[in-house]
């Protein structure tokens, strides 16, 4: 008999069943989600990720110091010819525009070594556009490459017009210097970046 006029009581088979379900809807809201900005591929962030050894970073930076050294030698010398003389620097000869240069380009030497080194190793933490291929290498991608190569050059551009400012007094001709090799050490960084990235030696293998 229904003793609550048309309200009624629900069953214990209702009520456990009611029961069962709001656990079953609690523990599945309670479920941690996967992140929205997760890797996409497991492999993007391996539990035993490859390690880049120091002496390939200092390596790579001694084979890009030897190519960006010539490249601000001829860049300098070539500024120092044809734009000095609009800067106040006419009266500077041939000789003292190839030891300008000389000096503007060997100085780098030591400041961007330690910069390049610093980069290196900063970049070599960050794992974003980076893969690991079937023998546990890291396999960078060209976004990865591109950005890399914005950054440094950044940089890089920053030490070669304080430099050339010191060497030089004139801030235009330090600017200029500075400002051209920015599109010259685009294109050789990139590729230097590119040729390394198939380059194994110096990284200890993680695990996928």
């Amino acid at each position: 008999m229904n003793i609550a006029g048309g309200r009624g009581f629900d069953s214990p088979t209702a009520t456990a069943s009611s029961r069962e379900g709001w656990q079953t809807l609690t523990v599945t809201r309670e479920q941690p989600e996967h992140p929205i900005f997760g890797p996409e591929d497991p492999r993007l962030d391996p539990p035993n990720p490859p390690e880049i050894r120091p002496v390939r970073s200092i390596v790579k930076a001694i084979s890009w110091r030897t190519v960006g050294t010539l490249d601000t030698l001829l860049l300098s010398f070539v500024v120092l010819s044809l734009l000095g003389p609009f800067f106040g620097l006419e009266e500077v000869n041939a000789a003292d525009r190839a030891k300008i240069a000389a000096s503007i380009a060997l100085t780098e030497v030591a400041t961007k070594m330690t910069l390049y080194y610093l980069h290196e190793r900063f970049w070599s933490r960050l794992h974003w556009d980076r893969s690991l291929d079937e023998e546990g290498h890291h396999r960078d991608g060209r976004r990865r490459s591109a950005t890399k190569t914005a950054t440094w050059r950044l940089i890089a551009s920053v030490d070669t017009m304080v430099l050339g400012f010191v060497f030089t007094g004139s801030l235009a001709t330090a600017i200029s210097i500075g400002g051209f090799e920015i599109f010259t050490k685009l294109v050789l960084y990139f590729f230097h970046e590119r040729y390394w990235a198939r380059i194994r030696w110096g990284i200890v293998p993680g695990s996928t």
